[in-house]
Parts: structure tokens; C-alpha cells; sequence
């Protein structure tokens, strides 16, 4: 399991406490005494207290003050706690303001900063700063620092100290990133939770930091002693690939993504969904690589040629998952055979957590199957489909390839279904009941036809019977004709014990019975061992009361073979002789041209027969009881297949509920004909094709009407389907056992997507996917495949087949929504998806470098977030054109 070191993971979430106050702090302003604890000690409890907690990072940030900063500095080495400078302000008007710098900023620096306010005093004081709020926003900026309106709904802040026009100016200013509040947005007073979710008009930000927030908020109060860290509003959550204050801004930037408030019953930045750890290759292009993923949005850049789709294709490999459409399948192959290679070994890591966390490490060298491996390095029986069982993945413009087939469609619905292990086993139950079942009425009907036609020679034998009776020779004769009728009964005598000798093999072969699941070993660890561990006597007494009654069986079987073994040979005497007397009378008979062994033939042949018209009604009665019970098993086969249309049903109002105005679902039950006329085409005569075509424009078409008027006959079909008298007849002609099939078919239910093309807030205007354009299918089902799943997504270049509205407009929010509870990993050369989706990771490929051999490569500088400055350029670069062009476009777009 190597493949968990990795250099990078990209953004997560840190616990941070952005307002934790040094010694000097309660001295100076509450009065508590420095003689029982050093500045040196306080500092050491509260980094002790921060690593307990699993704090990340801390800022230092006393007022007007940066002595006490260094005593935090040094507790922190070593422990992985960061702790970054600054001190807070209040402005000239009297709003306090937290200014955050860089970790590791010199504390001379520091104080040229708190110079640059007009604070000189080497002790904390509240001497306001000589710059208003919005001016020490702009300057610390210009510091390189980041900024934070402390406790804006208290005393001393934003909200409390500016009222009118300098609180307008003061709370739209661009500068404003951040805001400091003690609870939740929601527990604040209402005009104040208006500013915060950009709903007051007055106070209305042109540009807020996202859809329902203003600016970004945070949890932040003042932290005098190491208890104080416990309080949930001391801290709150901010996503970084690094512990940067361009970590920080970038998530005041973006909040949405990026901030989660401290609160119990907050579990949105949970990574407990199944994701893909890591990936590594051993030959191929991308030989001796390797790539640990994020647990959320993980985006893949690079120009052509440096692996992206590689990756993509290589995780599909790796699993062994075949591509959805003939397009996809000859690209996956083209990269498999020319670019992965055989003999490239791929291994990807897995994490899961249902039932229990587990990691797994699937490996393949290709071309053999992969293999499973579980945590203890032994091969699993698993299969790659039971550790992943609901991944999706997408190569170039595969998404389209759903939009070909409405049983594909319907298949992005059953992600939403929770399967239902009692109707499954239910339903494959009466699947095969309904197989069995016609197997039995294929059988019965054989063995009428086959008896019906050896009766019909009865008759005829009877006729030439009488004849020889009415000459004489039934009463000459009339011993070796007794012989023959008591042979026939000694025969039916033998078939009655037949079923008894197999009853008596079948309970021999479950004995004993097997004990072992109520075995010591197995009940061990079960709280109800000692009761359930009766059991065993119970079965040991079954078992001896089953032995003795195959002990009787055997022996009640035995005797009653050996009494007509004794019976049979007695009755052979009587044969013989009766037999020395027939050879006589043929003799003589044949002096008289008289044929008495033809006559013995004839009866032999009706005794034969004659048992045959018992078993016809025998049969009939069978045939009727296997009707009987198809009629049942048919109607719970309905009952089942309409249950799991409901469940789709449902699960397509959810959809539509989630996607409320930008996508909705209708549902056809059994809208898939397709089974039913493949059925026909290999089953039934005549032009196939002219009767598929005329059942394909019939409405509500149903399974059981179908069958039940080919079975009445072609007029029938004719009258309710309207195929031609050649066609019905071709119909009613088919074998029984295809109507049988056919009533035993699964029509799958079928899916019809609309998109709304219309602008957020306009009237709907509903268009289905015939209707729609390339881009505007690919949109409404990868919107779909962006809806709720545990499962990680994975698509080479989505936006191939978009259009940049739809993509800012419908997809972004997707999966900035979808990325807290699951994995994502694109390829892409759009800048929307990783810049406004907020890509958790930024993978940037390179290709090899002018003369250098070999394949692509992953480097470490270039894994990580937006926050990373090499990052940053590298999506620059290559997403938007480099730094001129973007500088360009904006002057043309005028912002």
C-alpha cells in the first residue's frame, strides 16, 4: 500500500483559530495577574491545547501589539502547527479589524506595518489606528496581508459602530473580504443576516463572494486561554493546499468552496465517501509515475499530448470496465495498445468506507485481468465492479453516447434507487420459476403429442384384434394372451417401486446434515452462542430420527423387491410353460394358415397402448396445474416489474426536484420494445421486419395483450395490432414456447430528458434531447451525472461537448455542490472548471522536454490548488493564454 505517500493532496480542510490573544493580552485589558504562568509557558499550553484539538493553524493577534508573537513561533516547531502573525486594529471610527500576515513574517516587519498606522507603543493598547476601516482594508492589502472585520455583529464592530452611509461604503468596499460573527448566519438579527446573504438592496454587494453569501464569514472570537479553543466559535474550517495567506484569501474569495462555520451538526466538508487514493504506473508513458487524488474536485491540465486522457483511460484499464459506446471503445483501445502498452503494470488505490473503512490496491499488467488486494496484501475473491460498484467513467464525447439509447438514460436514474435485496431475490426467483415452469409445459405438451399420436393407433389395432377373436385364435390362444396382459402388470409393479428407491438416494445424500454453521468456531463471537448453540442438540435428534427412517425405508424397499423377485420367478415357471403349449399351437396353426404370433403381437401392442389413455388424463391435469401456476408466477412477475418502475418513477421526481427549472425526467414504463421484436426476428417467418415496424407505432403496448392475441389466433392480431392477415398468420403460427418467452421478457423502462434553454429566471422553455443541440444533450446528462452519488465521477474533457454559458451557468454549480460529498476527476483545457469550480487539485501535465526520452510527466511543483502560485501560473498558462491574453480580454470586456 506504498501508494499512499504522495507529495501532494491538494486543498483540505484546516481547523483554524484566527483570534488567539497571547499573556499580555488579558493583563493589559482584563486585569489578570502574569505572576502565576511566563508569556513562554501560556504559549506552549495553547499550542499543546491547539494539537489536541487538531487545530491546523492559529493567528496571533493581539491589539495593537507583536512581541508575544515569537513565544508561539517557537512552541509550534516541530509540532505541525502553523501560526500565522498579526495583531488587530480598531479604526479611526472605532471598528476593531483583524490584520492577518504571512507565516514566518519577521517581527520587525510586523512592526513597520503597525507603524505604517500610527501605532508606536511597544505594549497592547487600544489606541485607535489614524485610518478608517476602509483605508486600513486597502493598506493591509498593500502589505500582503489579509484582513478580517472582527465581531461585526457586537461591540466595536462593523455592523455596531457605522450606521448610514460610511457602514454602506464600508460593507460594499471591494477590499472587504471577510467578516468575523460568534454563532451562525442564521442566528444573526435579521437585518444583519440581510448584509451577510446580499439581500439588503442598499447594502447589496456588485460582486459577492458567492451565491448566498456577501462576503466570506468565519468563526473567530477571542481566545485568552487554552479552554477557550474548545468553544465552537473559536474556530472555524478553511480549505488550503497550503498554510498560506494566499491560502487564506483564496478562501475568503470563495467561500462557498473553500469555508465551513464550526458547528456540531456541520459534516459537509466530510471526505467519507469512496474515493480513489492514488494511481501508479510501472511502464507505458507514463512509466514510474504516480498521482495521489484529492477526495473532491480533481482537475487534470496540460497541453496535447501529456497524458490526461491517459490517466482517465489507465483508472478505466486498471478496473477492468468496458467504454459505453464503439467510438469510445476504439479510442480506449488506441491508448491501451499504443500508449499504455503490454506489460505496463497500473495500480490504484481505494478507499471505502461501507460497511466498514477499507483500503484496497487493484492491480493490473496488461493484457491480464486486474487482481484485488486487500489491506493485508492477500488477494481478494472481490472483483474491481464490488469495490467500485457505482463509478462512472467517461472518455472523450462518450457522454453522448447515452443520449442514443433511453434504456441508457434510465440506467443515470437507478443511482438514486436503493436497491430492494428482498424484491431482487423475489424477482430472480420467479425468473427462474417462470423458466422451470415453462420447461414443464413444453414437456407435458410433448408427451400429449406423442401420446395422442400413439393412440391414434389404437383403434386400428383394436379392429385387427377383434378379427383375430373373432376367428378363434383369442380363444386358442387365450393362455399366452393372459401372459402377455400379467407381464404388463408386473412391469407397472416394478415402476411403483422406482420413486421410493429415488426418494430413499435423495435423503441419503443430505445426511448427515451439515453442522458446521452452528459450529463452536462460528457462534464464538455472537452474544446469543449458548442459546443458539441448541441447535445442535435439535439437529442431532432430527438427524437420528431421519436414519431410522431410511433405515425402515431401505428396508420396506429391499423386501418388497425381493418378494417379487420371488414372485417373478414363480411366475416365469408359469411363462414357460405356458409357453411350450403356444410353440405347440402355432405349429398347428400354421397348417392351417393361421398367423398366431401376429395375433399375439397385436395384443402385446394394445396392452401396450392401452395404459396410455390413463396417463393422457394424467397429463392433461399436469398441464393444467403447470397453467395454473404460470397464471400466478405471471402475475407476481408484473407485480414485480411494475414495483421497480415505481421505484425509477420516484426516483425521476427526485431528480426533478433537484434540478428544479433546468432538467426534468418523464418515464415510460416497458418503453423498450426492443427484447420483444429481437424475439421475433429469430422466431418467427415471413417479413420480420414490415411486423416490427407496424408494432413499434403501437401506443401503450402491453406484454400479456400481445401473447394472448397471438395465441386466439391471426384475426385477433389483425383487429388489434393492424398487420396484415400474412404477418398475423406468421404470428400465430410461432411456437408456443416463444409466446411463453416473451411473457417471461423484461421490458426495460425508458427515460425522456428535457432541458430548460432558457436564462435563469425566465420562463421555462422546455425542449426533449431530439430537440436539443450537441451541447445542450451533453448539459442535461451530465447534470445528471453530477446529481447525488458516493461514487466517484471521472470524464475526459466534459466541456468538449458545451458551451461556456451552460458550463457557468449549469455545470460549475453542480459541481461545486456535488465535490463536498464525492469525488470528482476531470481532464480539461476549460478554465471554468478548475478556476470557478475551485479544484480542490490542479493536476498539470508536461510533456517530455525537447530531447529527452520517455513519456509524460507529473511534477511535484505542479499538484495543488489555485492557491499555489506555480499552480496558479500553470493554469494561466496553459487555460487562459498566458497572462497578456487574459490581460487583454478583460480590457475588451471592460473590467
Amino acid at each position: 500500500m506504498n501508494l499512499l505517500k504522495s507529495p501532494s493532496i491538494g486543498a483540505i480542510y484546516h481547523k483554524c483559530a484566527l483570534q488567539v490573544n497571547p499573556l499580555s493580552y488579558s493583563v493589559h485589558f482584563r486585569g489578570e495577574s502574569s505572576d502565576q504562568i511566563s508569556p513562554e509557558s501560556y504559549a506552549r499550553l495553547m499550542v499543546k491545547k491547539a494539537l489536541e484539538l487538531e487545530i491546523s493553524a492559529i493567528a496571533v493577534t493581539n491589539h495593537n501589539n507583536v512581541s508575544d508573537i515569537s513565544h508561539f513561533t517557537t512552541a509550534a516547531v516541530g509540532t505541525g502547527l502553523s501560526v500565522f502573525p498579526g495583531f488587530e486594529l480598531s479604526s479611526s471610527e472605532g471598528v476593531h479589524i483583524l490584520c492577518i500576515y504571512e507565516i514566518g513574517t519577521e517581527k520587525i516587519t510586523l512592526e513597520r506595518y503597525l507603524g505604517r498606522f500610527g501605532i508606536q507603543s511597544t505594549y497592547p493598547s487600544a489606541t485607535p489606528a489614524k485610518q478608517t476601516f476602509v483605508r486600513i482594508l486597502e493598506i493591509v492589502q498593500e502589505q500582503g496581508g489579509v484582513s478580517v472585520a472582527a465581531h461585526v455583529n457586537e461591540d466595536n464592530g462593523l455592523f455596531k459602530v457605522l450606521e448610514g452611509t460610511p457602514r454602506i461604503n464600508a460593507w460594499t468596499n471591494k477590499n472587504l473580504l471577510a467578516v468575523q460573527i460568534s454563532s451562525t448566519v442564521e442566528a444573526l438579527e435579521k437585518n444583519y443576516r440581510d448584509f451577510v446573504k446580499n439581500r439588503d438592496p442598499v447594502y447589496k454587494r456588485t460582486h459577492p463572494a458567492d451565491d448566498n453569501l456577501a462576503v466570506a464569514v468565519v468563526n473567530a472570537s477571542d481566545v485568552t486561554k487554552p479552554e477557550d479553543l474548545d468553544k465552537p466559535t473559536a474556530t472555524c474550517w478553511i480549505k488550503m493546499s497550503q498554510l498560506s495567506i494566499e491560502g487564506l484569501k483564496q478562501a475568503f474569495l470563495d467561500p462557498g468552496s473553500r469555508i465551513r462555520l464550526n458547528r456540531p451538526d456541520s459534516e459537509s466538508f466530510s471526505d467519507r465517501h469512496t474515493k480513489l487514493v492514488s494511481i501508479a504506473w510501472e511502464g507505458g508513458f507514463l512509466d514510474e509515475s504516480k498521482l495521489h487524488f484529492n477526495s473532491n474536485l480533481n482537475v487534470l491540465i496540460g497541453g496535447r499530448g501529456t497524458g490526461k486522457s491517459t490517466i482517465i483511460e489507465s483508472i478505466r484499464t486498471v478496473l477492468g470496465m468496458e467504454a459505453k459506446s464503439d467510438a469510445a471503445t476504439e479510442g480506449h483501445t488506441g491508448i491501451v495498445q499504443n500508449v499504455l502498452k503490454n506489460g505496463t503494470k497500473i495500480s490504484l488505490l481505494i478507499q471505502t468506507y461501507e460497511p466498514i473503512s477499507q483500503l484496497y490496491k487493484i492491480e493490473r499488467t496488461i493484457p491480464n485481468p486486474p487482481r484485488v488486494i486487500d489491506e493485508n496484501d492477500k488477494i481478494s475473491n472481490l472483483l474491481p465492479a464490488d469495490v467500485l460498484p457505482g463509478i462512472e467513467i467517461f472518455g472523450q464525447h462518450e457522454i453522448l453516447s447515452l443520449v442514443q439509447n433511453k434504456t441508457k438514460l434510465t440506467h443515470l436514474l437507478k443511482r438514486f434507487v436503493k436497491i430492494d435485496n428482498v424484491l431482487q431475490s423475489r424477482k430472480a426467483k420467479v425468473i427462474r420459476d417462470l423458466e422451470n415452469n415453462r420447461r414443464s409445459l413444453i414437456d407435458a405438451q410433448r408427451e400429449l403429442e406423442q401420446i395422442g399420436e400413439l393412440l391414434q393407433e389404437l383403434p386400428r389395432l383394436k379392429e385387427r384384434l377383434q378379427r383375430f377373436i373373432d376367428a378363434g385364435l383369442e380363444k386358442r390362444l387365450q393362455e399366452q394372451s393372459h401372459v402377455i396382459r400379467e407381464e404388463r402388470i408386473l412391469e407397472s409393479a416394478r415402476e411403483r417401486i422406482e420413486p421410493f428407491q429415488d426418494s430413499l438416494t435423495e435423503l441419503n445424500s443430505n445426511l448427515p446434515i451439515d453442522r458446521t454453521f452452528i459450529s463452536p468456531k462460528a457462534l464464538e463471537e455472537l452474544p446469543g452462542n449458548t442459546v443458539l448453540a441448541q441447535l445442535n442438540t435439535i439437529f442431532e435428534d432430527f438427524e437420528k430420527d431421519l436414519n431410522q427412517v431410511v433405515e425402515l425405508l431401505d428396508h420396506a424397499i429391499q423386501k418388497a423387491k425381493k418378494n417379487k423377485t420371488v414372485l417373478n420367478t414363480k411366475w416365469q415357471e408359469r411363462k414357460q410353460t405356458v409357453q411350450v403349449d403356444y410353440e405347440k399351437i402355432l405349429r398347428e396353426m400354421q397348417v392351417e394358415n393361421l398367423d398366431g404370433e401376429d395375433f399375439i403381437n397385436v395384443r402385446r401392442r394394445v396392452e401396450t397402448l392401452q395404459p396410455l389413455g390413463e396417463r393422457q388424463e394424467t397429463v392433461k391435469q399436469i398441464l393444467e396445474q403447470h397453467l395454473e401456476i404460470r397464471k400466478q408466477l405471471l402475475a407476481e412477475w408484473e407485480e414485480i416489474k411494475r414495483k421497480e418502475f415505481q421505484e425509477l418513477f420516484k426516483a425521476a421526481k427526485k431528480v426533478n426536484k433537484l434540478m428544479v427549472d433546468r432538467v426534468k425526467i418523464d418515464m415510460e414504463f416497458e418503453g423498450d420494445r426492443t427484447p420483444v421484436f429481437d424475439m421475433l426476428r429469430g422466431n418467427v417467418g415471413g417479413k420480420v421486419s414490415s411486423t416490427i415496424k407496424v408494432l413499434e407505432s403501437v401506443d401503450n403496448f402491453s406484454l400479456t395483450s400481445f401473447v394472448s392475441a397471438c395465441r386466439n389466433g391471426k384475426e385477433e392480431i389483425v383487429n388489434a395490432y393492424g398487420t396484415t392477415e400474412t404477418q398475423a398468420e406468421h404470428l400465430a403460427n410461432a411456437d408456443p414456447e416463444v409466446f411463453m418467452q416473451i411473457e417471461e421478457l423484461e421490458l426495460p423502462t425508458t427515460a425522456t430528458i428535457a432541458l430548460n434553454v432558457e436564462l435563469e429566471n425566465e420562463t421555462p422553455l422546455w425542449k426533449e434531447l431530439d430537440e436539443l443541440s450537441t451541447g445542450q444533450k451533453a448539459t442535461a446528462i451530465l447534470m445528471h451525472l453530477l446529481l447525488e452519488s458516493k461514487m466517484p465521477l471521472i470524464i475526459d474533457q466534459p466541456e468538449d461537448d458545451l458551451d461556456n454559458r451552460f458550463i457557468t451557468e449549469s455545470i460549475v454549480p453542480r459541481i461545486r455542490e456535488g465535490k463536498q460529498n464525492r469525488q470528482f476527476i476531470f481532464s480539461t483545457h476549460n478554465a471554468n472548471i478548475p478556476v470557478l469550480g475551485d479544484a480542490e487539485l490542479i493536476c498539470g501535465l508536461s510533456a517530455p522536454e525537447r530531447g529527452e526520452h520517455g513519456g509524460g510527466q507529473i511534477r511535484e511543483e505542479h499538484l495543488g490548488s489555485i492557491d499555489d502560485l506555480a499552480v496558479r501560473e500553470l493554469v494561466e498558462q496553459i487555460l487562459e493564454g498566458g497572462e497578456e491574453a487574459f490581460e487583454r480580454r478583460r480590457r475588451k470586456y471592460g473590467f
